[in-house]
């Protein structure tokens, strides 16, 4: 018979008839089949040639096409942060699982891969059929914008670290691209033409600035911001754009796209300078670039500085890539074609600072 440390009496005398079970202790493992067995059809209306199995198994498996001469696995995870905040407090979950897609086959298109397979995790502190049913439904149309399979993930409930209602996101995604096409920057050279593609709004990134913004100025989410369709909590939720399809179609046209970038956290700056060479500066300016009144309405509630609105925010352009100038006016025409806004951001010339934007500071 054994004895706690520190214990007059033995567990089998301290022991209580509670015949507890798991689902007491909060986890409901009829929810999660239930869940599984509502998202498979969505999930599996994702799969693309080269998927093997189906949902449900411990891994989810991919056979790589034949005809690679040098094939590279390109990867990416991100999350949708403090966006799902307002998600939960409105209801509208629709959304939030483009956000995860998009988040991470943005990033992986920067190189010039193709997204092919994707895994989500969501966690939760209450396990819901239906609320899952939704997210996953957004996933599962992130990954049919970006033409990649959803081929598994994971459902975990964890009372007490997760308070009913609350949940958390993340998203991993596998591209496929051959090493000698890869995309990385390295040849662009003065004279080029940087264009941008226009964000849906915030994407999913500069939430928390967002969000105290709406908190200290007590903005009612089922109101309106002047000059912005919707209301408030539509505007803020519109889910992340995927530029996939339009940017493979200009690499598939034979376009010699040089560099690109996803306008995430760090804004313009902060992100189009990685994918810039030393000695070169891409010098934007605003001529086509009209920075969306949604953007404007919580600088100004705000109070916030111009140059931090560019820092923490894609300001309305959430995408851009480097083309050479015999080759813009197709770019735009394709892109155009496939449904994206297209803008003349500037051009590339000699400098040290690798981005700068006209009249910021």
């Amino acid at each position: 018979m054994f004895e706690k440390p520190g214990s007059a009496l033995p567990i089998e005398a301290q022991h209580q008839q509670a015949d507890l079970t798991y689902r007491q202790a909060g986890v409901d493992i009829e929810a999660g089949e239930e869940a599984v067995r509502l998202i498979k059809a969505d999930a599996e209306s994702t799969y693309i040639p080269g998927v093997l199995g189906s949902l449900g198994g411990f891994a989810g498996m991919f056979q790589l096409p034949s005809g690679l001469q040098d094939g590279v696995l390109v990867t990416s995870t991100d999350g949708v942060g403090t966006k799902l905040l307002l998600a939960q407090q409105t209801g509208k979950l629709d959304g939030v699982g483009i956000d995860l897609v998009g988040m991470s086959v943005n990033d992986v298109l920067t190189v010039g891969a193709r997204p092919i397979l994707f895994l989500d995790y969501v966690a939760v502190g209450r396990l819901l059929p239906g609320e899952m049913v939704r997210i996953v439904a957004g996933v599962a149309e992130g990954c049919r914008l970006a033409g990649c399979a959803l081929v598994g993930g994971e459902m975990a409930e964890m009372p007490g670290l997760y308070d009913p209602g609350e949940f958390d996101l993340a998203g991993f995604c596998v591209g496929l691209g051959e090493r000698s096409k890869l995309i990385d920057g390295s040849t662009v050279q003065e004279g080029d033409i940087v264009l941008g593609l226009a964000s849906s709004g915030f994407h999913s990134n500069g939430y928390s600035l967002v969000r105290k913004v709406l908190d200290v100025n007590k903005v009612d989410l089922d109101g309106t911001f002047p000059g912005v369709s919707g209301t408030v909590a539509e505007a803020l939720l519109a889910p992340t754009r995927i530029y996939v399809k339009g940017i493979l179609g200009l690499i598939d046209e034979g376009i010699a796209v040089k560099s690109m970038a996803h306008i995430t956290g760090g804004g313009m700056i902060g992100n189009f300078s990685r994918v810039v060479p030393a000695g070169l500066s891409a010098q934007l300016h605003f001529d086509e670039w009209k920075v969306p009144p949604l953007f404007r309405a919580i600088q100004a509630l705000g109070g916030i500085a111009e140059l931090e609105m560019f820092t923490a925010f894609n300001m309305g352009v959430g995408y851009v890539l480097v083309v050479p100038p015999a080759d813009v006016t197709r770019a735009r025409e394709l892109l155009t074609a496939s449904g994206e806004e297209v803008f003349a951001l500037g051009t590339v010339v000699p400098g040290s600072d690798r981005v700068t934007l006209q009249g910021v500071s």
